[in-house]
């Protein structure tokens, strides 16, 4: 029998296309989510107030989401550590450290178009 699949993404009828890409385009283009990774991949880890230092223009809930999005969707691990006060880092796991590593062009292409 013939091979019927095709190489083309499935697209709906309102011309809605799902590729690969989709779901890393939909976490990437959230609010400060590129610059969350490159803020994070520039240190072995950082608490939660180091990143809004970082960030001084975005809200505590918008980090604290992206960063949730993020350990969802395996690009940062998150580790706790039992002491008082509790103590909490935020790291790039090795697939988050790889979108880091892709997106530099581009925020470099980005900085020299200012």
């Amino acid at each position: 029998m013939a091979d019927t699949t095709s190489d083309a993404p499935a697209c709906d009828i309102d011309g809605t296309c799902y590729c690969p890409l989709t779901g890393v385009i939909d976490t990437l283009s959230r609010k400060y989510a590129m610059q969350l990774v490159s803020i994070i991949g520039a240190h072995d880890s950082l608490r939660f107030a180091e990143i809004e230092e970082h960030l001084p223009t975005a809200s505590t809930s918008t980090i604290s989401k992206r960063l949730d999005e993020f350990e969802e969707a395996g690009l940062i691990s998150r580790t706790q550590y039992n002491e008082i006060p509790p103590r909490v880092e935020y790291s790039l796991t090795d697939d988050g450290d790889e979108v880091r590593t892709r997106l530099e062009p581009l925020l470099e292409w980005a900085s020299a178009a200012e």
